[in-house]
C-alpha cells in the first residue's frame, strides 16, 4: 500500500501556509471598486488575450498518477479557469527530471494524450493555459524516476535535505552525476521536444522554470554549477544553458508563446545566496529581452520567509524587459493594484488561494468572501479530495 504524504513530509514544499490574498477593504476611498479595477480587464502576454491580470501560478500537486495527466487533473484545471491566465504544475520534458512523485511529464504520446483533456476543458470554460517545463536535475531520487532514468546536474554537487519516495517516504538526496557534454546537448533537446508536445496537446505556450532551484537555475549559481566547460565559470557561461534552451523553444514554437519563471535570491532547494546575483540576473535579463519572449515570471518566496528578493532587481528587470513581467509573492489586492498601476509588473500570479477558491477572480471581483476551508493534509496526495471538492462560492 503506498503511503501518501502530508505536506511535513515533502522537503521542497511547492505549496506552502501563506496569508491568504486579496483581503478587500470596504472603504472605497482606499480601494477601487473591484468591477472596474485594472486587475479584473483584459491585457496580453505575448500574442495571447486574456481576460484579466491574473495568473493561476504553477503549484506541484501529485495526482499525476504513472507521470500521465488525467480527467481528475483535467476536472481541477477546468474549475480555475477564471483566472487570466493558468500556468500548470511543474511538469517534465524528460525520464530525468521527474524528480518527485506522481508529477506529470509531457514526453510520451500518453501524456500528450492526457493534457489534451486539460487544454480541452481550459479553453471550453473560456481560459487560457501555458505548461511549466521543469527538469528537477539534482532535486531528485532514484525511487521517484522510470527504470533507466538517472539523476543529472551540471556538477556533481549533492545538494542539502531530503525528499518524499512513495516506496521508502523520506530520503537524503543523492549526489548527482554531472552532465556530459552530450547530455547537455540532450536535454536541451528534451526542452524542446516538449515545447513542441505542449502545442500538439493544445497549450497556449509554455513557462520554462528556471526558478526555485531546479535545473535551469542550477547552471546559473557558481555553487551548483562548478563546470570548467563554457556552461561554467564566468556569468555569461553559467546562462549559456538557460539562454540556449529558451532561444531554441522560442525557434521551436514563437517567442509569443515562451515565458520563464526566475527567483532571484530564493532559497529553495539549497540554493545559497552568491555574490553575483544582481549581475546574473541583469545579464540573463538583457538576453531574454534580446530574444523577445512573451513574459518573465518572477517569484519573490519572503511572504513564506525566505529573503525578500530586493526592488532594486526587480526594477533592473523591469527596466531591462520588455516584455511581460508576472510577479508573484505574498500579494494583497492594495500592492498588486500599485504594482500593475507603477509598471513594476503587468500581472500577479496567486498561488495557494485557488486551491481552496476556484473560483477566486469572480469572488474578489464581486467582494464575495474568501473561503477559509483549506485542508494542507490534501496538498499531495492522490485523490480527489482537497483537489477538485472545494466548492464555488454560493450566497
Amino acid at each position: 500500500m503506498i503511503y501518501i504524504p502530508s505536506p511535513r513530509h515533502i522537503s521542497h514544499t511547492p505549496i506552502l501556509p501563506i496569508p491568504n490574498y486579496f483581503t478587500f477593504t470596504a472603504n472605497k476611498t482606499k480601494t477601487q471598486n473591484m468591477s472596474t479595477n485594472k486587475l479584473f480587464t483584459p491585457t496580453k502576454v505575448g500574442a495571447i488575450e486574456l481576460k484579466n491580470h491574473f495568473v493561476m501560478a504553477p503549484m506541484t500537486r501529485c495526482r499525476a498518477i504513472g507521470n500521465v495527466p488525467n480527467d481528475l487533473m483535467a476536472e481541477y484545471y477546468g474549475q480555475r479557469a477564471g483566472a487570466g491566465l493558468i500556468v500548470t504544475e511543474g511538469t517534465s520534458p524528460s525520464p530525468n527530471g521527474l524528480g518527485y512523485a506522481r508529477i506529470p511529464g509531457i514526453f510520451s504520446e500518453e501524456q500528450v494524450e492526457g493534457w489534451k483533456k486539460v487544454t480541452a476543458v481550459v479553453h471550453h470554460n473560456g481560459g487560457k493555459i501555458f505548461v511549466q517545463l521543469m527538469h528537477t536535475g539534482r532535486i531528485s531520487h532514484p525511487l521517484n524516476l522510470p527504470e533507466g532514468a538517472e539523476i543529472l546536474a551540471p556538477s556533481a554537487v549533492k545538494p542539502a535535505g531530503q525528499m518524499w519516495t512513495d516506496a521508502q517516504q523520506m530520503q537524503d538526496f543523492p549526489t548527482p552525476k554531472a552532465m556530459s557534454a552530450e547530455e547537455v546537448q540532450q536535454a536541451k533537446t528534451e526542452f524542446v521536444s516538449a515545447a513542441k508536445n505542449a502545442i500538439a496537446a493544445g497549450f497556449d505556450g509554455v513557462e520554462l522554470h528556471g526558478a526555485n532551484g531546479y535545473l535551469l537555475e542550477q547552471f546559473l549559481s557558481p555553487i551548483s554549477n562548478v563546470r570548467t566547460d563554457n556552461y561554467g565559470g564566468s556569468i555569461e557561461n553559467r546562462a549559456r544553458f538557460v539562454i540556449e534552451v529558451v532561444t531554441a523553444v522560442a525557434e521551436a514554437i514563437g517567442k509569443e508563446k515562451t515565458g520563464i519563471r526566475l527567483s532571484p535570491y530564493g532559497v529553495a532547494s539549497d540554493m545559497p545566496h552568491y555574490p553575483e546575483i544582481d549581475a546574473t540576473y541583469k545579464y540573463l535579463a538583457e538576453q531574454l529581452n534580446n530574444i523577445g519572449i512573451a513574459y518573465i515570471h518572477l517569484v519573490d518566496h519572503s511572504a513564506l520567509g525566505a529573503p525578500a528578493v530586493p526592488l532594486s532587481i526587480k526594477q533592473t528587470i523591469r527596466n531591462t524587459f520588455k516584455g511581460a513581467i508576472i510577479l508573484a509573492g505574498g500579494y494583497d489586492q492594495a500592492k498588486a493594484e500599485i504594482d500593475v498601476e507603477s509598471g513594476l509588473g503587468d500581472l500577479v500570479a496567486i498561488g495557494r488561494p485557488f486551491i481552496n477558491n476556484p473560483d477566486l477572480v469572480a469572488r474578489n471581483q464581486n467582494s464575495w468572501p474568501l473561503s477559509a476551508d483549506l485542508n494542507m493534509d490534501t496538498f499531495y496526495t492522490a485523490d480527489a479530495v482537497g483537489y477538485t471538492d472545494y466548492p464555488v462560492y454560493s450566497a
